[in-house]
Formats: C-alpha cells, sequence, structure tokens
C-alpha cells in the first residue's frame, strides 16, 4: 500500500521513517510513504497556504486551494483512494480503522495546522475526518505518524510473526496480558509462577484471565460488548465478575425480619 501525506513541514518525518518497522518495511517495499510539502502546491511568490477566517476569528486558516490541488495530483491513477483530514472534530481512531485502512491501496493524510482548515476540504475532497484522541495538537504531523505506524504494523509479513499483530490489544476484544522477563525475582517482586511452569496450556489461561482483569481495571467500557471475546475468555470474565466462594466456606444466607 502507499500512504501520502500532505505537510508545510516535512522535516517533521525524518525521525519517524528512520527507525524501526517503518523503516524495515518501506526497506522491503512493503508500503510506500510519500511526505509532500503542501507549499508544492502553491502558486505565488511567497508560498502562501494560509489566510485570516471569515467572521474575525484568531489565528490562521489553511487555505483550501492548494490541498484541492495536491490530494487531486497525488490519486489521480487511483479510483478510490482513502482521504484522511486529520482533525479533532473528525471521528475517534482505534483499531477497527486501522483495520479498515490497512485494506486500501492509497491513504493519503492531511496535516492540519493553526486554527484548522478551511471546511472545504472536509466537505469535497477528505473522505473520513479522523481524531487520535480528545485533546489538541499544535498540528496532524503526530497523528499521521500514529495512523501510518498503527497501519503499517497489520500489513502482511510486516512484523515477520503471522500472527503477532492477532493476539495485540484491541484485536480479540480486550487489553493484552502482562509481559515479564528475566530476572524472576527483583527487589523482592516475583514473575507469576505460572509463567514458569513450562505448562503451554497454563500458562495460555493465566494469560487470558490476566488480560481479563487488566482490562477490568483500566478500560472496562471494551467489555460492555462480549461478541468478541471468545467462548474461554466469556467463562473467564464471569468468573473474575462472579467469583465462587472458596472451598469449604459456607454460604453466608440473610433472613428478613
Amino acid at each position: 500500500m502507499r500512504f501520502d501525506v500532505l505537510t508545510i513541514f516535512p522535516a517533521f518525518f525524518e525521525g519517524f521513517l528512520s527507525y524501526g518497522i517503518v523503516r524495515r518495511a518501506c526497506q522491503r517495499r512493503q508500503v510506500e510513504i510519500g511526505i509532500h510539502n503542501l507549499r508544492d502546491w502553491t502558486y505565488d511568490r511567497h508560498q502562501v497556504v494560509d489566510d485570516r477566517p471569515y467572521g474575525g476569528e484568531d489565528g490562521m486558516v489553511l487555505k483550501p486551494e492548494p490541498i484541492f490541488r495536491a490530494v487531486e495530483a497525488l490519486t489521480h491513477r487511483q479510483s478510490n483512494p482513502s482521504v484522511v483530514l486529520l482533525t479533532p472534530q473528525g471521528r475517534c481512531f482505534d483499531q477497527t480503522v486501522a483495520q479498515r485502512l490497512s485494506r486500501q491501496s492509497q491513504v493519503v493524510l492531511i496535516c492540519g495546522r493553526y486554527e484548522g482548515v478551511d471546511e472545504r476540504v472536509a466537505e469535497h475532497v477528505a473522505t473520513e475526518e479522523i481524531s487520535i484522541g480528545d485533546y489538541v495538537l499544535s498540528g496532524g504531523e503526530p497523528a499521521a505518524m500514529v495512523v501510518m505506524d498503527a497501519v503499517i504494523r497489520l500489513l502482511p509479513d510486516v512484523l515477520g510473526n503471522p500472527t503477532s499483530a492477532q493476539k495485540e490489544s484491541f484485536q480479540t476484544g480486550r487489553l493484552d496480558y502482562p509481559v515479564y522477563t528475566r530476572p524472576p525475582v527483583y527487589r523482592g517482586h516475583a514473575v507469576p509462577a505460572e509463567l514458569l511452569t513450562g505448562n503451554h496450556a497454563e500458562i495460555e489461561l493465566w494469560r487470558r484471565r490476566a488480560a481479563l482483569r487488566k482490562t477490568l481495571r483500566h478500560r472496562p467500557d471494551l467489555l460492555t460488548d462480549q461478541t468478541r471475546l471468545d467462548e474461554i475468555d466469556r467463562r473467564l470474565l464471569t468468573e473474575l465478575l462472579h467469583p465462587s466462594p472458596p472451598a469449604g466456606q459456607p454460604m453466608t444466607c440473610h433472613s428478613s425480619s
């Protein structure tokens, strides 16, 4: 697949493209990433990309003309490109959106700046608007990197192990399980004994239970829809929510008077 990023700060992405999974995926031609300076689609001598908003509000707004031209130039060979305007007013980005974008052949990311982007871009150029959270950034560049990183790791063979992405947080309707490494005991804090048994079935059960416990603690909202959980996770969740009394402990009865 291919990403095309529209920005007024192309150098912002130099580090992002130079390390880790993204760099390897580009080197192996599993993904193509083009970083484009929006000013290249301006025709005035000062390469102006912004102007004052109508209505007299503070700040500046990105002009529609260079964005329209840039998107048309970058997508003219594609029949159905995904054009994403990165904005705080967009739909919140999540794993479901990442999976959908990973099936696209081309994704154009428009990085907003200043007080925003002329609304005609959202209405007539973008196919969707995306936000990475309920907070405001100085520009869409960090959001573009978040989107690309999340999508690229879902592409075939990018992670090496084909099951790696399938087991991560949000893929199965819950968070991922806690992980530990050596030493087995550090400052009196021990690795859970189940992970040291070598019993793969017992380890898998512990991981599922620990993942559900962490989800209940940090993101209980993910468990409101249990249809994404498999039968084993649903059973374990029921046990966590309604634990049985310890063996040998009599059940307490309350009589009304």
